[in-house]
């Protein structure tokens, strides 16, 4: 969310379409670290999976957030 929150400070339209796609690569990394989490045993099996599927939920979201913002007329402060 802090990317999110970031790229609507943005004065461009560019940078407000960018910041929910670093948002959405945080979603990869951070399940990527819940697997390495899971090989050295620090996790369940069923908490990884659940956290997996919240994650794979929010990552859908952000998707469409993003292909909302491109489909949209919004623009940042400096086109209103």
């Amino acid at each position: 969310m802090d990317p999110i929150a970031e790229g609507c400070e943005r004065d461009r339209n560019s940078e407000f379409e960018q910041f929910p796609s670093i948002a959405k690569g945080f979603c990869g990394e951070t399940k990527s670290q819940w697997y390495r989490a899971f090989d050295f045993e620090y996790i369940l099996e069923k908490d990884v999976n659940q956290l997996l599927e919240e994650y794979q939920c929010l990552s859908g979201k952000i998707k469409n957030f993003i292909v909302y913002l491109q489909n949209s007329e919004i623009k940042g402060n400096n086109f209103k």
